[in-house]
């Protein structure tokens, strides 16, 4: 299986960027389309939802359990679930409008109900939340789909990553990417353990990108500078509106800074190989020192290494190759402090 959102991501440059609107639509559309506006202007590469319902989500007697907990706008945890919850025809009509801002959709799936209905939507990807890695069916049923699956390990063992893995490529599919994350909202810093991108690497030899729960944007640019290939971080327009996810998320300033200045940091890592470069090169010569006069020379001088200094610019003889003035016989005078060029010696 090779799909072209795939390959086209594993020749991409760049770290893929997926804003998590998930539910902080606040269950208005028109919220929600502003979102993807905005997403759009700032040159994110998908602007994802979460796809879950009511019945989907948790069990009646969690609700019954709950029910005490009641939030002023919103009223108890049943009824925030099913006003942020999205239709089919909302996802349709979400879909619509990203594909008309240029924007990718796609949708953290909960049922196979759910993943179906994707499927029709030609979403490029399945996105499982943490809360399903070690839901081997909901898995298998996602990897038949034959679609690349992004996969978050927050709360998971190293076990579980592999058993989840293996159950994905048991039923055909080896088009993963895992996601590291921490299912603490926010974590502390301590907790974030970005090193452990390089232990999924090397564990599961699969490309391992960071969902981000923390405040801000300094851990996700962190985790680019690190080789993320994907990040994913909950989008909000106000951080101070109502709701699940909006105090842990990134406003327009925020993902402005991790698209662009993550750019900035992948150009900037650049390559292995030692190089410099031919603006360097002509660096040297403002930069660098050469040899001077320490005093006047006269003409017919044999040079010691009293005689001489090391100052800019670098357009003369180089300090390395001192060695190979002393001895040397001066063939005119040199002024104090004058650059001591090769044709000034016999």
């Amino acid at each position: 299986m090779s799909t072209d959102f795939f390959n086209k991501f594993m020749e991409n440059d760049y770290p893929y960027v997926i804003a998590d609107i998930g539910a902080n639509h606040n269950g208005n559309m028109e919220l929600a389309k502003k979102m993807i506006e905005s997403l759009s202007g700032l040159n994110c590469d998908a602007a994802k939802f979460q796809s879950w319902t009511k019945n989907t989500l948790f069990n009646k007697h969690f609700y019954k359990e709950k029910s005490q907990f009641v939030d002023k706008q919103f009223g108890t945890l049943e009824q925030m679930v099913e006003k942020f919850s999205l239709s089919e025809s909302d996802h349709i009509e979400l879909k619509n409008h990203c594909d008309e801002n240029s924007i990718s959709f796609c949708s953290s799936v909960f049922s196979y109900e759910e993943v179906d209905m994707l499927e029709k939507l030609d979403v490029p990807f399945f996105k499982i939340a943490s809360m399903d890695l070690n839901n081997p069916d909901l898995l298998a049923y996602v990897a038949k789909k034959n679609r690349t699956i992004i996969l978050s390990t927050g709360m998971g063992t190293l076990a579980e990553i592999d058993r989840a893995l293996n159950t994905i490529y048991k039923n055909g599919n080896e088009e993963v990417i895992l996601l590291h994350c921490v299912s603490i909202y926010p974590p502390k810093d301590e907790m974030i353990n970005l090193n452990n991108m390089i232990t999924l690497n090397d564990t599961f030899d699969v490309p391992v990108g960071f969902s981000d729960h923390s405040i801000g944007y300094s851990i996700p640019l962190a985790a680019i500078a690190m080789g993320a290939v994907v990040i994913e971080k909950h989008f909000t327009l106000d951080k101070k509106m109502a709701g699940w996810d909006h105090a842990v998320s990134a406003d327009e300033s925020d993902m402005n800074v991790i698209i662009n200045e993550g750019r900035r940091i992948i150009a900037a890592k650049g390559s292995y190989q030692r190089r410099v470069s031919e603006e360097e090169m002509e660096q040297r010569k403002a930069f660098r020192r050469s040899v001077v006069a320490n005093g006047q020379i006269k003409k017919g001088t044999i040079l010691r290494r009293e005689d001489l200094d090391f100052k800019r610019p670098g357009r003369g003889v180089q300090p390395n190759e001192v060695e190979y003035l002393i001895g040397r016989t001066v063939n005119h005078d040199i002024q104090d402090d004058e650059l001591i060029m090769w044709e000034d010696i016999k």
